[in-house]
């Protein structure tokens, strides 16, 4: 496994290069549309309707293609004689017609689709202006459509950077967008004092940005040796067999829907409610712009790791080698929860600074952009099993299982609703959305825990003795740094509220000044890191040292 890992790590290498710098430029194009128009009710009717080409997206198509279709096509390029470019066309032929179809009823019918996602609270204005989104931001389906084919296509053939980086120009186009529509408009904008030409001119650049995402991979296919063409006939080609596996996929799509549906109507409702108190706004926008962060880590170390999995983890369940898939995953696990809990501890103890720094300014100044941090802090407690479900899942996949991801998927909608709906309702206003992201995380410890002994069962073994003596070791190092961490921003903060005179402003994470929550975020998430690793060292993690040796080996000095 060790050779196995290696080739793991330096595949997953150019992703996570790809990765890092798609979120960073995304995390730039956030800024720039929360500077725009900040956090309150404007910002939540732009949420929902850029929202809804990806809802409906993955839950007609989206998730058969990313869960499903890797597998089929590493097998089709085994086994057919022309390399399997005749399923890839045939299938790229059937999403392009789905998703064609899709985005004209979805168009037609926005008002119902936004009635169902929006809080009935929302006043004519403000529902008028999110199906005007809508309608503007839902031909994205198409794109999404075609870029997550060209994305798999280009995974199975062993290219997996390009479509990491693709996501750059996307970003790149809505950064431009947001900035010259601070330009013009200015960060004061609310739901009645926006004109119909900016609502425009936000909607139809975003889905510009969505579409150019797709399109600048078709030269990189090319160059792949893929070949675009119209193969006659879509009987007998194995298309019937994926599309069998996809049913349970889109099920478990759809049961993640509905528990979306509640969340998106009780964030849109929060944000309602808290306008009516004059409090601080937390609605869909504070949701999604946590929930950005909070996948930051998730994006980088356990998609790319698992990327660059899956295809081996195919190639393994093909050979019906089922207990070298357990080693894959068992592998997985730990390789991901080395690098994801340190990440975790960062969150948790820096999420308000964090927070501060990325959205405070613009609308998204002062207390708005500390209170998202907030959120941030309620995820972070849920991205260890989060991260290491994912895994889980990808366990299943290769070895073409889409039924039991169906029904954990239900337990865990069902758990995430029944923490978060009396969360919800017992938190003050302006913590409400605080709630249902810790909701969120709570449903997913318990979740983790269930698919990992259901996976087992199926697998056989997923050395379970040994990953679950490494994860109570990390976890231990984690909650060690996490008390250094707090105790490091106890210090800091009040070492400046003494020196600035100002002990309001940084009691939640410097409220109103990025600078200073910029210093603070590195300096608590570097004593939390040093502690971490001492504590990891100290308990024998074998995994620590091999990362360590893997990073020193690249280090002037260390070749040769």
């Amino acid at each position: 496994m060790s050779g196995e890992q290696a080739g793991v790590l330096r595949s997953s290498a150019l992703m996570a290069a790809g990765t890092i710098t798609s979120r960073a430029t995304g995390l730039i194009r956030d800024m720039a549309l929360v500077a725009a128009i900040g956090f309150g009710t404007l910002a939540d009717t732009y949420s929902l309707g850029n929202s809804l080409p990806n809802i409906i997206y993955i839950l007609v198509a989206g998730g058969a293609l990313n869960a499903v279709f890797i597998p089929q096509l590493v097998r089709h390029m085994q086994n057919d004689e022309d390399g399997g470019h005749g399923f890839a066309n045939r299938l790229l032929r059937v999403v392009t017609l789905i998703t064609f179809v899709l985005t004209v009823a979805a168009v037609l019918a926005a008002p119902w689709i936004v009635h169902l996602y929006a809080t009935s609270e929302y006043s004519a204005r403000e529902f008028d202006l999110a199906v005007a989104f809508a309608r503007l931001c839902l031909p994205q389906i198409i794109f999404y459509g075609l870029y997550t084919m060209f994305s798999q296509v280009l995974n199975a053939r062993g290219h997996f950077g390009s479509p990491m980086f693709a996501p750059i120009v996307n970003n790149i186009v809505v950064i431009g967008a947001a900035i010259a529509f601070l330009a013009v408009a200015g960060d004061k904008l609310d739901v009645n004092t926006i004109t119909d030409a900016q609502v425009a001119w936000l909607g139809v650049m975003t889905t510009l940005g969505v579409a150019l995402q797709a399109l600048v991979l078709v030269p990189v296919l090319l160059r792949s040796g893929f070949r675009f063409a119209y193969v006659r006939g879509l009987r007998g080609f194995g298309l019937g067999h994926t599309g069998r596996l996809a049913i349970w996929t889109i099920g478990l799509v759809l049961v993640n829907q509905l528990g979306f549906l509640v969340v998106t109507r009780l964030a849109t409702l929060a944000n309602v409610l808290a306008s009516r108190a004059d409090v601080v706004a937390q609605g869909l926008t504070t949701y999604q712009k946590a929930y950005l962060i909070f996948m930051l880590p998730h994006s980088v170390i356990t998609i790319s790791i698992m990327t660059a999995l899956l295809p081996r983890m195919s190639r393994a369940a093909a050979e019906r080698d089922l207990a070298k898939v357990g080693a894959y995953v068992a592998d997985g696990m730990r390789l991901v929860a080395v690098l994801i809990i340190p990440a975790a501890v960062a969150l948790g103890v820096a999420g308000p600074m964090i927070a501060t720094v990325i959205f405070g300014f613009g609308a998204g100044a002062g207390v708005a952009s500390t209170y998202a941090g907030l959120v941030v802090v309620a995820f972070a407690v849920g991205l260890l099993p989060f991260s290491l479900f994912y895994v889980l899942l990808r366990g299943w996949y290769s070895v073409e299982d889409t039924k039991t991801p169906f029904y954990l998927t239900v337990a865990y909608n069902v758990l995430m609703v029944g923490f978060s709906l009396p969360l919800f309702y017992a938190a003050a206003v302006e913590f409400k959305v605080t709630a249902l992201a810790l909701g969120y995380s709570l449903a997913y410890w318990l979740t983790f825990g269930l698919a990992w002994l259901v996976l087992s069962r199926r697998l056989g073994d997923l050395q379970s003795r040994r990953t679950l003596g490494v994860l109570v070791r990390l976890i231990i190092a984690g909650l060690g740094a996490a008390v250094a961490g707090l105790a490091a921003n106890l210090f800091f903060t009040g070492a400046v509220a003494r020196f600035t005179d100002r002990e309001g402003e940084v009691a939640l994470g410097f409220i109103g000044q990025p600078g200073w929550a910029l210093v603070a975020a590195v300096f608590v998430s570097a004593v939390a890191l040093v502690v971490y690793l001492v504590v990891a060292k100290v308990l024998r993690v074998a995994e620590i040292s091999q990362a360590w040796s893997l990073v020193a080996a690249k280090l002037p000095g260390r070749r040769g």
